[in-house]
């Protein structure tokens, strides 16, 4: 499988967009308007901020889930036994919001929810005829108004060699939301499971940006958009040693949207959220 980055500035992006995410679950995006100086502050300032003990008086609202979320009481992917090895913070709008880092995280959460309009505008003008009647109403509306898209800031701390047998960075998943974009890592590691069932390494250079497809964007299609199955690797040799920064905007309708006779985009969060957290 070869997923072939697309030019955001070309006369055809929103055509090779939408057919990447049709034919392999992913675009990928370069020349694209998120702010790459941005971007860099995010990662260093919250690099810093997983470093400290600051991150301990944020810990997650079992509830809302908004604050930091240690290695403890990590996601445990569906299907799998073994947390993940990771530990991250949660952003919401009405979230709490470290006083350690700047606005930067909430600047990158605005303009990736402007930028996420026009992708979902674009997934939806070629989308087919009978596959739009099937949605509610136009995919950029379903996230108008939502308070529930999310920024979550990832740190995966270097490997020490005593990890729990068969603990990975991020276990085989697929997302729960529509779509989520992805500046490419701090450091390589992203693969998908292409339709030959084989994994394959996503383009991941610095500058570019990554979008997948999420259960529910899945669910409102009726399948034609695929939500694939993506992992993140263990490093291996002097990789092993370095953290690794990501920073994915998953985002989110409403929670009335409905998304299929079986879902809305609020029961299909809930039954997912229960899932991933069972065992917090």
């Amino acid at each position: 499988m070869i997923i072939t980055p697309v030019d955001f500035t070309s006369p055809t992006a929103a055509k090779d967009f939408a057919e990447s995410l049709h034919n392999t679950g992913f675009g990928v995006l370069t020349n694209h308007p998120l702010s790459q100086q941005l971007l860099n502050t995010v990662y260093e300032e919250w690099y810093g901020f997983f470093q400290s003990e600051a991150k301990h008086a944020y810990a997650y609202d079992p509830q809302k889930y908004d604050g930091y979320f240690s290695p403890a009481v990590s996601e445990t992917a569906k299907g799998n036994t073994k947390r993940d090895l990771k530990e991250f913070y949660h952003i919401y709008p009405w979230g709490r919001y470290p006083s350690e880092v700047s606005a930067a995280a909430r600047q990158y959460y605005e303009q990736g929810a402007a930028l996420a309009a026009t992708l979902l505008q674009w997934v939806e003008q070629y989308t087919p005829t009978e596959v739009q009647e099937k949605y509610s109403m136009p995919l950029s509306q379903m996230i108008q108004g939502s308070e529930q898209t999310l920024l979550r800031v990832l740190h995966y701390p270097p490997l020490r060699g005593d990890e729990e047998p068969g603990a990975v960075r991020a276990a085989a998943h697929g997302d729960i939301n529509l779509l989520t974009i992805l500046p490419a890592a701090t450091t390589a590691g992203l693969q998908v499971v292409g339709k030959d069932g084989e994994w394959h390494d996503v383009p991941c250079d610095f500058g570019m940006l990554i979008v997948n497809i999420g259960d529910m964007l899945q669910e409102a299609s009726a399948g034609y958009y695929p939500s694939t199955i993506h992992r993140v690797l263990n490093p291996t040799g002097e990789e092993a040693k370095k953290s690794r920064v990501s920073l994915p905007l998953f985002l989110h309708p409403r929670p009335d949207v409905v998304l299929s006779e079986r879902h809305t985009a609020g029961s299909y969060l809930t039954e997912r959220l229960q899932e991933l957290h069972s065992k917090v």
